[in-house]
């Protein structure tokens, strides 16, 4: 039987990395803040993701074809993007058969990246960002560094099953999610979560080039907006509005 899905790797996988993952979802958050970081730190294509799950689709750079789901690296960091909308059918295969990938690469930390929803965004100059962690420790480490917890709420979407994944493989994990739009590019959104990050990893990225470029990627990201939208609609994205009822 083949596989469902299965990561081709191109390059030597650092090894004790951290990876960072933005994969689009609410305002791509996660994507903006994640293929920002992989053009600063000029990361260089190390793996891709297979599947007959995804959209047929290559993506052209130079006029060579690309897998659209792709990985990124040097040094301790990896990145994770995808230059299309992930089906929500296929987001469970995908996901676990990333995490079962990161647990044999024994990388040592996952930080996924997204926005948090919220209707008043307009009126929000800078947007908050909220973390959350796999383990108590870990949440423990992270309010001692400044962070706000996410104390409640529900998670819908690439975020939600990184957590739950890596949870069950007791893999260290984090998720950062900031205030903003919901079908709407939202850079200034993706550049707060940028800035968090360097609180919890050795990343140093200056984020003043992505908030002057913020037009520009809202434009260049219309599209694949409009089919990431689709896709929080059959995966009931609009579940993280509602509050969570605790017995």
């Amino acid at each position: 039987m083949p596989e469902l899905a299965r990561i081709v790797e191109k390059k030597p996988i650092p090894s004790e990395a951290i990876m960072l993952q933005g994969l689009p979802d609410v305002g791509l958050v996660g994507l903006i803040a994640t293929s920002y970081i992989t053009s600063e730190l000029d990361l260089e294509e190390i793996a891709y993701i297979d599947s007959d799950l995804l959209p047929p689709v290559v993506v052209l750079h130079d006029g060579l074809p690309h897998a659209p789901l792709r990985m990124y690296g040097k040094n301790n960091i990896i990145t994770i993007i995808s230059e299309t909308a992930v089906p929500a059918t296929s987001l469970h295969t995908i996901m676990r058969t990333l995490i079962d990938w990161v647990q044999s690469k024994n990388i040592k930390m996952v930080v996924s990246m997204g926005g948090i929803p919220v209707e008043n965004r307009q009126a929000i100059t800078e947007p908050k960002v909220f973390v959350a962690a796999s383990t108590k420790n870990l949440l423990d480490t992270l309010s001692e560094k400044g962070l706000n917890i996410l104390k409640g709420g529900y998670m819908v979407g690439p975020q939600a099953l990184t957590m739950r994944y890596c949870a069950e493989k007791n893999i260290p994990a984090i998720v950062l999610m900031a205030q903003s739009f919901y079908n709407y590019p939202d850079p200034e959104a993706a550049a707060m979560v940028i800035k968090e990050l360097t609180k919890i990893a050795e990343i140093k990225v200056d984020i003043s080039k992505l908030l002057a470029q913020g037009e520009e990627i809202r434009l260049k990201a219309r599209d694949i907006m409009r089919r990431t939208q689709q896709e929080m609609t059959r995966m009931k994205k609009t579940q993280e509005y509602d509050l969570p009822l605790y017995v």
